[in-house]
């Protein structure tokens, strides 16, 4: 357990930065999850509505630092191919 004033509170801030990050990065999973799910099941105009918002979760966990910017960029590569495969853009 730390001593020094400072260490402690370093502690209370990574484990609040850690709920904080975790949240994100469920979140994150999640929206690509659900996007994966309606590009398996073909379902094109509903892919197409959740790759917006998926992109965004994308963009804003990389600005967060959740993942890696290049993660990001492959990330929201893959996902928009896969659903203009489905006859989307």
């Amino acid at each position: 357990m730390a001593r020094i004033k400072s260490a402690v509170k370093n502690i209370r801030k990574s484990g609040r930065r850690n709920l904080i990050n975790r949240s994100r990065r469920t979140r994150l999973r999640s929206q690509m999850k659900k996007l994966r799910e309606l590009v398996s099941r073909k379902d094109g105009t509903a892919a197409r509505k959740e790759l917006r918002a998926t992109l965004a979760v994308i963009d804003r966990s990389s600005s967060k630092g959740i993942i890696h910017r290049n993660t990001a960029a492959r990330y929201k590569s893959r996902l928009t191919r896969q659903v203009a495969a489905l006859g989307g853009r």
